[in-house]
């Protein structure tokens, strides 16, 4: 895999980068409704932008920086500055990324920032580059937050009118037996899978997993806090179970040890540190067993966009960023009925 482009063995591809103007900020996008997970709400996407330029070419990156991995705005600034002379200088490789940045929303807009910058410069899509297939129509879950049960079973029968698939977010024990039930008689023919966002324990995981078979449910993702992963081994439900928190960072091995408690990875740039090293660890995902669910964090399609590349080679996608957004930038993801248009993708990555 990956054989269009000479990449080192963690993703980035072996290239001296000309000298390039590095221009970061910040941009709110406003959501049409709150955004509530277990963990808390937001009512915009504040996202990190990163801009490149050559004097010939302009190319851009989006990330978000993820608050439960010590991240922020201010941080993701910081960590990029010292980058703005060696890249206007021409002294910094590709590969260096991995090095000067940790995995996380600094690196992952840098690194989508100069993969956009490639296909411009080369003349070819970041597609090709990588010997990927040409993109085709995705469907992605969208996401019903959370909520009282009520609310979110009026949102599910709406959402289902259209939308082929659903993920609802828990993480209330006490009512999410209640919101599982609901949204399932909301919305019977809707395909539907579950997020606790870490939100129970072990004792709510049992129960909750039968509720969940009952009710037809595809997956439950990250049930446990990512510290309690090892009581997973006595898992034995009914339906499986997906890692989203629990996988962080940008090394292939811990795929092996999520396959002993999960049967399912989640896959988010912003943890990863960019679509480079996305790649080893989809190939290590594969090699450990594990079934692959590309995500992202709630941003426009700029930061989807890379993601949409990897979709292919999932069985689950979430990239409904554009869907809870009041408004998506300009030109962005055309989704239609649930099913994102892939072929239509110009806003990054392109020639």
């Amino acid at each position: 895999m990956w054989l269009a482009m000479k990449l080192d063995r963690s993703g980035y591809p072996e290239i001296t980068l000309p000298p390039l103007k590095l221009r970061i900020g910040t941009e709110s996008f406003a959501l049409a409704r709150p955004f509530r997970i277990a963990r808390g709400s937001k009512m915009s996407a504040d996202v990190l932008t990163v801009m490149i330029d050559d004097g010939q070419h302009q190319a851009m990156g989006e990330a978000v920086p993820y608050a439960r991995y010590d991240e922020s705005l201010s941080k993701a600034l910081a960590q990029l500055r010292p980058l703005i002379e060696p890249l206007a200088e021409g002294r910094l490789r590709w590969p260096d990324l991995g090095m000067r940045l940790p995995p996380g929303a600094a690196r992952n807009a840098l690194d989508c920032a100069l993969w956009d910058y490639w296909a411009k410069y080369s003349g070819q899509s970041v597609a090709d580059l990588l010997g990927l297939p040409t993109l085709c129509d995705q469907i992605t879950a969208f996401t019903i937050s959370l909520d009282h049960p009520d609310i979110m079973a009026q949102q599910a029968a709406q959402a289902a009118q259209t939308l082929p698939l659903l993920k609802l977010k828990l993480g209330d024990p006490p009512l999410d037996a209640e919101r599982i039930t609901r949204c399932r008689a909301a919305a019977p023919k809707a395909r539907l899978i579950i997020d606790a966002n870490e939100g129970w324990g072990f004792d709510d995981l049992v129960p909750m997993a039968v509720v969940a078979q009952n009710c037809g449910i595809e997956l439950i993702e990250q049930p446990l806090p990512a510290h309690l992963d090892v009581a997973l081994g006595d898992y034995d439900g009914p339906v499986p179970l997906c890692a989203d928190e629990s996988c962080h960072g940008d090394d292939p091995a811990q795929m092996r040890l999520l396959s002993r408690f999960f049967q399912a990875v989640n896959l988010k740039l912003d943890k990863l540190g960019g679509l480079s090293p996305a790649l080893p660890m989809i190939d290590a995902a594969r090699d450990a067993g594990l079934d692959l669910f590309i995500g992202s964090m709630v941003a426009s399609s700029l930061a989807l966009c890379p993601a949409l590349l990897l979709a292919s080679h999932a069985r689950w996608v979430d990239l409904d960023g554009p869907l809870l957004l009041a408004q998506d930038r300009s030109g962005g993801l055309i989704i239609e009925n649930g099913v994102i248009k892939g072929a239509l993708c110009r806003l990054w990555g392109h020639a």
